[in-house]
C-alpha cells in the first residue's frame, strides 16, 4: 500500500512546474529513498511545501523519517530564516505533530531556531532533549553553539561547553570551531584561544578562520597579521577576514593592499571583500580604485545583490561620481531600505537636496518604511540646500507620524540648517527642548553660524561656554578667534590663540588627498615633502597668475592675526587643497577632471580660488571637503556658495 501511494505521488511530482522537473529535483529511485533527498542543496520554502502538501494528500504524514526529513528541508532553506510574518512557526507546527522526535529530527529543529529570530528557543529545546532519553550528538552541538553566539548567551553557552567535555565531544572539530566562534561572538577572546591552544592537531581552516574573525572583531590588527602568517592554510574567508580588520580598524590602505595581494595569488573574492574594499574606496574617495572594483564584479559574474548594490551607491556618490551611483542604483534588479538611504544621502551630500527629497517621497510611495539614517539622509538634505521650512515638515513627521525619536545627528542636522540660514535663536530654543544632554557639537555647529553672520556677542558667550566644556577641542579656539577676527578685534584673538597654546589644544592639521597613477598623494599646508614638490610649487605660481589676470583677488579674511595684506595671502596660497589641485595638473590630461579629498571644511578663498580655476583653465574640479561635495565647473560651484 505504501508503495503504490509513493509511486502515486512520482506521477503528481512530474506534473509539478517545469522549473521543478527540468532540475531533476525529483526521481523514482532518491524518493523511495527519502522524499526530500533529491531537493536541491538549499530549497526554496514554496518547494519544501509542495512536497510536504503531497506527504499529507497521501497520508504519510505519520512517518517520522518523512518529517524529520521535512524538517532539515526547511532548515537548509534560505527562505526560512527571511520569509514574512513568523518563519518560525511553520517548522516549529511540524516538529510538534511529531510523537517521538528522533536526535536528527530535533537537531534540524535546534538549526532552524538558530537561524531564525528566537535563537534561545534552540537552547530551550536542547534542554528538552538532554531531559529526555535522547542523546545529543556531533551534530546537535555546533547547531545549539551557533544558537548561543546569535543570542550573545554566554551563561548557556558555556553550560553547554560543559556538556561538550562532559560527553566526550571536546576533540570534535566542528564543535571545537563552534566553541571558538560562541566565545568571540561574547567578547571573550581570551576563551577562544583557550580553546584553539588546548587542542592544536584538532584543528582545520575553519578553525583557523574562526580565531582569526574572533581577533578582527575586537580589533586586534597585529595580532590578526602574525595569525594569518601562522596558517598551514588560507581560503577566501581567510582573506576576507583580514582585509576586513583592516578596514573595520581605519588602517583603509592596508585593506586595499591586501585585496591586491589576495587577488595576485589568483583568488576569487567573496562578496563580503567586495563590499569590504568598496567601502574602503568610499571613505577615500578612489574612484580609479572603485572602478577597478566594479569591473572585477561585472567580469566575475557577480549578482548585483544589495550589500554589492548598495556598496557601488556608496562608492561612487563618495568618489564625487553622483551620476553613476544614481545609474547604480537604478540597475538594482532588487532594493531594499539601506539600499534607498545611501542614494538619498548621496544626493544630500552632493548638494541635491530637492533630488533627494523627491527620491524619498518615491521611497514613501513604493511601501517602504524610514528609518532613522533615512531621515539623516533627508535632513541633511535640507540643511545643503537651505530648505529651512521642508527641513521643519520633515523633523515633525519622523517624530509624529513614523514616531522615529531624534538622535544627535538629526538635531545636528536641524541646528546646522536653521543657523546657517540665521535662525539662531530658534536653533537655540531647539537644543534647549532635547530631552536628552545637547552634545556640545550642536553649540559648536551654532558657533559656526554666529561667525557667519557676524553675531560677536552671542558667539563670544557660546565659545566662552564650549572652551569651559572641553577645553582641550582645538575646534572652539578656532571658531571663536575667527568671530573676534571678523570684527577685527585682534586682542582677543591673540588672547584666545594664546590660550589655545598653553592648554595643549593644537589645531588639527589639514590635509588633502588626490587620487594619481595608482597612488595616493597627500598634501598638508606648505607642503614640501613631496618628490615632485618643485613642479608643483612652478604650477601654483602659473595657475595664480592666469586666474589673477582673470579678476581674480585673494580673500584674506579668514586669516585671523593682526599681519600685513601680502602675508595673509601668503599663508592663504599654500593651503593643502591648492597643492593637490596643482599636483592634479601635472598629472591628468588636458580638461580631465580633478578630485581632490579633504578633511576639513573648505575655507572661503580656496573656495574662490577653485571656482577662478575651473572657469579659466576650463576644467571640472570636485572636492569633497568635511562635510559635503562642490562641484566647480564654470566659475561656479554646486553648493552655490552656501557651505
Amino acid at each position: 500500500m505504501l508503495s503504490t501511494k509513493l509511486t502515486h505521488i512520482i506521477i503528481i511530482l512530474s506534473s509539478l512546474p517545469k522549473q521543478l522537473s527540468n532540475h531533476h529535483y525529483f526521481s523514482t529511485a532518491t524518493f523511495h529513498s527519502s522524499p526530500l533527498s533529491s531537493l536541491p542543496p538549499r530549497p526554496s520554502l514554496s518547494q519544501t511545501k509542495q512536497v510536504h502538501a503531497l506527504i499529507i494528500t497521501f497520508g504519510l504524514s505519520a512517518q517520522t523519517h518523512l518529517m524529520g526529513h521535512l524538517i532539515a528541508a526547511l532548515a537548509l532553506s534560505p527562505s526560512s530564516s527571511s520569509s514574512s510574518s513568523s518563519p518560525i512557526v511553520y517548522p516549529r507546527s511540524i516538529f510538534q505533530s511529531i510523537q517521538n522526535p528522533t536526535v536528527f529530527t530535533s537537531n534540524n529543529m535546534i538549526r532552524c531556531f538558530a537561524k531564525s529570530d528566537s535563537p534561545r528557543e534552540s537552547v530551550v529545546l536542547y534542554a528538552s532533549m538532554r531531559r529526555s532519553d535522547l542523546k545529543p550528538n556531533n551534530y546537535t552541538f555546533p547547531f545549539v553553539l551557533q544558537a548561543c553566539s546569535k543570542a550573545l548567551a554566554l551563561f548557556e553557552g558555556t553550560q553547554v561547553h560543559a556538556h561538550v567535555v562532559k560527553l566526550g565531544f571536546g576533540e570534535d572539530v566542528y564543535v571545537r570551531n563552534s566553541l571558538i566562534h560562541l566565545y568571540s561572538a561574547c567578547c571573550r577572546v581570551e576563551c577562544s584561544k583557550k580553546v584553539f591552544d588546548e587542542c592544536p592537531q584538532w584543528r582545520d581552516v575553519v578553525t583557523w578562520n574562526a580565531m582569526l574573525g574572533g581577533y578582527v572583531k575586537h580589533g586586534q590588527t597585529g595580532v590578526v597579521e602574525k595569525l594569518f602568517g601562522e596558517m598551514p592554510e588560507r581560503d577566501v574567508i581567510s582573506w576576507s577576514l583580514k582585509i576586513m580588520g583592516y578596514v573595520q580598524n581605519g588602517q583603509l590602505e592596508e585593506g586595499l593592499e591586501c585585496f591586491r595581494e589576495m587577488r595576485e595569488k589568483g583568488l576569487i573574492p567573496n562578496e563580503a571583500i567586495l563590499v569590504t574594499v568598496l567601502s574602503a574606496s568610499a571613505q577615500l574617495g578612489l574612484l580609479d580604485q572603485g572602478r577597478l572594483i566594479h569591473s572585477i564584479i561585472s567580469s566575475f559574474n557577480f549578482p548585483i545583490s544589495i550589500p554589492i548594490g548598495t556598496g557601488l551607491i556608496d562608492m561612487y556618490a563618495k568618489c564625487g561620481c553622483i551620476e553613476l551611483a544614481r545609474v547604480a542604483f537604478n540597475q538594482m534588479p532588487q532594493k531594499e531600505v539601506c539600499s534607498w538611504n545611501a542614494m538619498i544621502c548621496g544626493l544630500a551630500t552632493h548638494g541635491l537636496g530637492k533630488e533627494s527629497l523627491v527620491l524619498f517621497e518615491r521611497f514613501i510611495m513604493e511601501g517602504f518604511h524610514p528609518v532613522n539614517v533615512t531621515f539623516i539622509g533627508v535632513l541633511n538634505a535640507c540643511s545643503r540646500a537651505g530648505l529651512v521650512n521642508e527641513g521643519r515638515h520633515y523633523f515633525k513627521i519622523m517624530t509624529e507620524k513614523y514616531a522615529i525619536e531624534p538622535e544627535m545627528e538629526h538635531y545636528g542636522c536641524m541646528v546646522d540648517l536653521l543657523g546657517r540660514a540665521g535662525l539662531v535663536v530658534e536653533a537655540i530654543e531647539l537644543i534647549e527642548k532635547m530631552s536628552d544632554q545637547p552634545d556640545p557639537v550642536l553649540w559648536a555647529t551654532l558657533l559656526g553660524a554666529c561667525k557667519i553672520h557676524g553675531l560677536v556677542e552671542l558667539g563670544e558667550k557660546m565659545g566662552n561656554k564650549l572652551i569651559q566644556l572641553d577645553p582641550t577641542h582645538d575646534g572652539h579656539y578656532v571658531q571663536l578667534s575667527g568671530i573676534y577676527a571678523k570684527a577685527r578685534k585682534w586682542e582677543d584673538v591673540v588672547r584666545i590663540r594664546r590660550l589655545m597654546v598653553d592648554r595643549k589644544a593644537n589645531k588639527v592639521a589639514g590635509w588633502s588627498l588626490i587620487e594619481a597613477q595608482g597612488r595616493l598623494h597627500q598634501f598638508v599646508a606648505a607642503d614640501r615633502e613631496h618628490e615632485r614638490s618643485s613642479e608643483i610649487y612652478k604650477m601654483l605660481e602659473i595657475i595664480g597668475t592666469r586666474i589673477g589676470e582673470a579678476g581674480y583677488v585673494p580673500n584674506v579674511s579668514p586669516i585671523l592675526h593682526d599681519i600685513g595684506e601680502e602675508e595673509k595671502e601668503n599663508a592663504i596660497k599654500e593651503h593643502s587643497e591648492r597643492l593637490a589641485m596643482a599636483f592634479g595638473f601635472l598629472v591628468t590630461g588636458s580638461g580631465d577632471c580633478i578630485r581632490i579629498v579633504k578633511n576639513l571644511r573648505v575655507c572661503g578663498d580656496c573656495h574662490d580660488f577653485s571656482k577662478a580655476v575651473s572657469k579659466v583653465f576650463k576644467r571640472e574640479i570636485i572636492v569633497r571637503d568635511g562635510s559635503r561635495f562642490h562641484h566647480f565647473k564654470d566659475g561656479k560651484c554646486s553648493c552655490l556658495d552656501y557651505w
